[in-house]
């Protein structure tokens, strides 16, 4: 004989030889013969026997909670709204208590995640193994394959899908206006001069399934749009007519290259030239040409400088041939400026000297 005591919130299997007999709940019990399994029913119940065969008690039954997980389904448990823990596949028996228990089942063998489940809960770590989450930018657009199969585009935002064997690739593209640099073009003009050229283009892709799903590296061929369309300006001039006409050549690469563009799903929105490398022996020969341009421009202005000069002088002598006082202030004006540069004078000499400084600087 042995007594038994079941606590509150305890019960109690009697099993005897193995075999399963009853359930016991709060109280104090004498067995004979037979052993008592005592559970907590705060905690999950782990079957000492099989299961089937402890559910034929209907006492026992309406006391669990039988919970069966298939291989394409997840359980998320609950206790008092938290959530625990995330069963798979398998069987799970929870005590029927004070504690709430709240189960929500996942079909893991779909993409889309149908059921009522938070964003907060998709993202806790008990539940992140078991779902895919793609964030696209605000600045991007996406483009959804489902098992290889074009399914949608995707705008700004967080998608969540159920991780299992569907393949889903996601093709991000930005959709900001974006810059292509063309540098270190070795182009020949129609003159056989050979120029280096670096230059950029400004562009948008505007049509994301022409760009993703119907072209392979859509920047690549924008990139060789704009090197023929380069090549095809610059061979068609000399050097000579290339300077000159270098102002066009925008335009005309823009208007080149608008039409490919489209087809890649791109808009060029400018293009400009940022160097034009010359060869060491042109550019000696441009120097020189600048240099010798730089002289006549100066012999020019000087010539002209000394014209007027002239023009002046004459000017000034005809006007003191009219006017002897005028003559007289201008012979002033020298002798006050040579006076300027004079410290000290040493006179010696007879009376004539005198005379003759009087002369000069007192006026009759």
């Amino acid at each position: 004989m042995k007594r038994v005591i079941i606590n509150a919130y305890e019960i109690g299997l009697v099993f005897k030889r193995g075999v399963y007999q009853r359930m016991l709940t709060e109280g104090s019990y004498w067995l004979f013969g037979e052993q008592a399994e005592v559970y907590n029913i705060n905690q999950p119940f782990n079957a000492p026997v099989e299961l089937n065969i402890l559910l034929l008690d209907k006492a026992l039954a309406d006391s669990l909670q039988v919970i069966e997980v298939k291989e394409t389904e997840i359980v998320l448990m609950y206790q008092n709204g938290l959530l625990k823990q995330v069963l798979t596949t398998g069987r799970y028996t929870f005590w029927k208590s004070l504690i709430e228990h709240k189960f929500v089942k996942a079909d893991t063998s779909k993409i889309n995640i149908t059921e009522n489940i938070n964003r907060a809960t998709l993202n806790h770590k008990l539940v992140q193994p078991y779902v895919r989450t793609i964030t696209v930018e605000n600045y991007e657009k996406a483009v959804l394959l489902i098992d290889g199969k074009y399914e949608m585009i995707l705008s700004q935002g967080v998608y969540h899908w159920w991780k299992n064997d569907i393949s889903i690739m996601v093709s991000k593209v930005d959709i900001r206006q974006r810059q292509l640099e063309i540098n270190g073009q070795e182009i020949l003009t129609k003159d056989k001069a050979a120029l280096r050229i670096n230059a950029w283009a400004q562009y948008k892709v505007n049509d994301i399934e022409k760009a993703v799903l119907e072209n392979k590296d859509y920047e690549k061929q924008l990139y060789v749009l704009f090197q023929l369309a380069l090549r095809e300006y610059i061979a068609g001039l000399g050097f000579d007519e290339l300077l000159e006409k270098k102002d066009t050549l925008s335009g005309f690469i823009l208007d080149a290259v608008s039409k490919g563009a489209e087809d890649l799903g791109t808009a060029v929105a400018s293009f400009g030239i940022r160097d034009i490398i010359l060869p060491g022996d042109v550019k000696d020969i441009m120097n020189q040409v600048l240099v010798a341009e730089k002289k006549a421009q100066a012999n020019i202005i000087m010539r002209r400088e000394e014209t007027a000069s002239t023009r002046s002088l004459l000017n000034t002598a005809k006007l003191m041939e009219d006017n002897p006082m005028l003559f007289k202030l201008k012979e002033m004006e020298y002798v006050e400026k040579i006076a300027e540069k004079i410290n000290n004078i040493s006179v010696s000499g007879n009376g004539v000297l005198i005379d003759q400084l009087r002369q000069i600087f007192i006026s009759k």
